[in-house]
């Protein structure tokens, strides 16, 4: 190593002290030439090459140093320049501050000579004031006379001269006040309140000829309508000025509104005033006035639609007034139609929210509601061709709203029902006083009987469904909904009024109150029908979207109509069983045998009955047919239960069955209407169960009787065990074997009633065996 650098490494310590940077530096240089040199020189004969490697790092240290000693060089020369820079700054700033020194020197001598100019400032201020008050006194002296002239201008409506001379006053008042604004001298000053007041004092009146004057412009507004027929002079006069005042309050605010400074001049008092917006306002309280007018007439009951057809013709004369005469006389974006238009539409909802509020009839609500949805949107009125343009420009909402519609159709439907409820109620008490009557029920062209309950209840509620549909479907199915809710109710009435006249009748069948009881009964069934095909008709009138959403419950007339029916069915056939229950004890008798009696009697009171029911409609009528025949044969076989007759040999068996086969014709040809007719018939005749019967009995071979029984039960699975060995006891020669066979076979083959069979032997009772004791019999154990 050479001296110096063991000079170098002697100061190393130190100089890492202060520089660590420069150790950790020189350790990387060291390690990265080490790794450098064992990657060149790691074999002997690299190490020729020594010497081209020294003489080219040689080189390129020279080559930094010198690049080093020329930067370091030019920063040298610019913190020379820096430095000079930096002295000639001291010097000019001692040169300032001396000269700000004897600007201070003077100024504190120049004191008087502000005093002097303060004086003359407040003298050239007073002769500013005197100038303008010199040059202002010819119209100081002329506002007087001008107010005065201006006042019989305004009460005589010569509005335009009227007008001028206000804006001169306006003119002059603002040209005084911003020459004492300016004379007082310094920017941002404002005047003070004597000079304030002075000059309010002088131009005092001006403020009431603008209220004069916009008074008598209203007044013409408000009368526009009737002007307009006779001299539309005013109205034009008035629409100029407000034109005028409306071009001076743009000028204005363009010229002083925009002005952020103290300086600018201030925007004369009273402005803008905005003439245009109280004209439209003025218009449209002007024609609320003339809705107020007519809404003070007696609107109640009948009079309400001719106040709603007053108010249809008001409206549109006075839209055409504004269309053909007003329209030309204002500016064309006025809109003058429109804007009418719109406060007509204002108006007209504002009142019929209070008529609605009303309590009103149906009639009434009717009235509003007609007038709402097809009169006031119709050709008539706003749908007329010449305001269809100018209807569409001023965007008229509903006239009342969708919730206000349906408020008020549900008024309608709730007083409607009110007075359907009341009048179904009187025709009902109407039909109980008609079953009173010691008559036949009326007829109708057919020869069916009938009253007229239905007849009025069909066209009741026709009649409200036709007018309902002149306002709409909706209120038309609401109105038919509500209708069949109270035909609904009317038939669950009628039905307990039905029960009550059976229940008089029972307790004093002879009454000759009750003569007609049964003619009623059927008239009540026909009326039924009546008012099903009523029902009918009402439902396929109403839409089928509509069906059963204006109520969780839907109203079911059809079922109560079918219970009305069965009710009155079922009281005609209890009148049948009563006027027959004289004659049933001779039935199946040994003077029955003999004679036959009372069989022709039977028919001859079946014939009676089968003659009124031709005076019930259809289908009703082959009901009642089939009901007196189940009655019949029920009664017929009710008595053969009863073991009246038991037969004591086979003689005595063929007479009995013979019997039985001869009232079995009988039956038929009372009955022959019925099976003549083109009903359904059903499933198990009941007169067909008579002929197995006699079979039954009639037969020779007691052998066969097991076989018979299946048959009987196989078309009556109904017939029970007690049946058969009533029958098996009438017959007479069954022995126990028999028997127990007989009911065994039975037992174990009892089927089980099909689908839609009506039950013959289930309605008959067998009567209770005499027998003090049991037999010991299977059967019992």
């Amino acid at each position: 190593m050479s001296s110096g650098d063991q000079k170098n490494g002697g100061d190393k310590p130190k100089e890492a002290a202060v520089w660590p940077e420069v150790e950790r530096a020189e350790c990387l240089a060291r390690g990265a030439a080490l790794k450098w040199a064992s990657g060149v020189f790691c074999q002997p004969e690299h190490l020729e090459r020594l010497s081209h490697y020294k003489k080219r790092e040689s080189q390129r240290t020279a080559s930094i140093h010198t690049r080093l000693k020329s930067m370091v060089q030019s920063y040298l020369e610019g913190v020379g320049w820096g430095l000079e820079q930096l002295r000639e700054a001291r010097d000019e700033l001692r040169e300032v501050s001396l000269t700000l020194k004897e600007a201070g020197l003077e100024s504190d001598g120049n004191t008087d000579c502000l005093t002097s100019l303060e004086k003359l400032r407040e003298v050239s201020v007073n002769h500013r004031q005197l100038f303008a008050a010199v040059s202002n006194l010819p119209r100081l002296y002329a506002i007087r006379s001008m107010v005065l002239e201006t006042e019989r201008l305004v009460e005589s409506r010569r509005l335009l001269e009227a007008h001028a001379r206000l804006m001169d006053l306006e003119r002059w008042q603002d040209d005084i006040l911003w020459q004492l604004h300016g004379a007082t001298g310094t920017a941002g000053s404002s005047l003070s309140s004597e000079d304030k007041e002075l000059v309010a004092k002088y131009f005092s009146g001006v403020g009431q000829l603008v209220d004069a004057l916009g008074k008598e412009l209203w007044a013409v507004v408000s009368s526009s309508l009737a002007l307009a027929r006779q001299n539309p002079t005013p109205f034009v006069s008035a629409v100029r000025i407000v034109e005028r005042e409306e071009a001076l309050d743009r000028a204005l605010l363009a010229e002083r509104g925009g002005a952020a400074g103290g300086g600018s001049r201030p925007l004369p008092a009273g402005r803008p005033r905005c003439w245009r917006a109280c004209f439209f306002q003025v218009l449209e309280e002007a024609v609320s006035a003339r809705f107020r007018s007519v809404s003070y007439l007696h609107t109640r009951g009948p009079g309400l639609a001719g106040h709603l057809s007053a108010l249809q013709h008001a409206v549109m004369a006075d839209l055409a007034t504004v269309r053909h005469l007003l329209e030309h006389c204002v500016p064309p974006h006025y809109q003058l139609t429109a804007a009418y238009l719109r406060a007509s539409h204002r108006c007209l909802h504002t009142h019929l929210a209070q008529v609605s509020s009303w309590d009103l009839e149906s009639g009434e609500i009717f009235a509003v509601l007609n007038w709402v949805i097809h009169i006031y949107n119709s050709p008539d009125m706003m749908g007329h061709p010449e305001l269809v343009t100018e209807t569409e420009r001023a965007e008229l909402g509903p006239l009342i709203s969708t919730e206000g519609l349906e408020q008020l159709q549900s008024k309608y439907v709730q007083s409607v029902r009110k007075s359907v409820s009341e009048w179904m109620h009187k025709a009902l008490q109407v039909e109980l006083q008609d079953w009173q009557r010691d008559q036949e029920p009326d007829t109708d062209h057919e020869g069916f009987y009938q009253t007229s309950l239905p007849t009025i209840i069909t066209q009741m509620l026709e009649e409200n469904a036709r007018v309902a549909l002149m306002i709409g479907e909706s209120l038309r199915d609401q109105t038919i909904q509500m209708g069949l809710y109270e035909i609904e109710n009317l038939l669950n009435r009628f039905r307990e009024a039905l029960v009550e006249f059976g229940k008089e009748h029972r307790r004093d069948p002879t009454n000759n109150k009750n003569k007609f009881y049964l003619h009623y009964l059927l008239a009540s069934i026909s009326n039924c029908i009546i008012l099903k095909q009523s029902t009918e008709s009402l439902q396929q009138q109403q839409s089928s979207l509509s069906a059963g959403q204006f109520s969780r419950t839907p109203p079911n007339p059809l079922a109560a109509l079918d219970r009305a029916v069965r009710r009155a069915c079922r009281l005609v056939m209890d009148q049948l069983l009563l006027e027959l229950q004289p004659f049933l004890p001779g039935l199946l008798t040994r003077p029955w045998l003999v004679q036959g009696e009372p069989v022709p009697k039977l028919c001859s009171v079946l014939e009676s009955h089968l003659d009124l029911y031709g005076r019930v409609r259809p289908p009703c009528r082959e009901r009642l047919q089939e009901e007196a025949q189940w009655l019949m044969v029920v009664e017929y076989v009710r008595a053969l239960m009863q073991k009246k007759l038991v037969c004591r040999s086979s003689e005595e068996r063929r007479q009995l069955a013979q019997q039985m086969l001869l009232d079995d014709q009988l039956l038929r040809e009372v009955f022959h209407s019925l099976q003549e007719s083109e009903v359904s018939v059903p499933e198990v005749n009941p007169l067909a169960l008579l002929p197995v019967l006699a079979d039954f009995i009639r037969l020779k071979d007691p052998g066969m009787l097991t076989l018979e029984v299946s048959g009987l039960a196989a078309k009556y699975p109904d017939i029970s065990e007690e049946h058969v060995s009533v029958l098996l006891d009438v017959r007479g020669d069954v022995s126990r074997d028999i028997r127990w066979a007989v009911l065994d076979l039975l037992e174990q083959s009892a089927p089980p009633l099909p689908a839609g069979y009506r039950p013959i032997f289930t309605d008959i009772l067998v009567p209770p065996s005499t027998m003090a004791f049991c037999l010991p019999t299977a059967k019992c154990a």
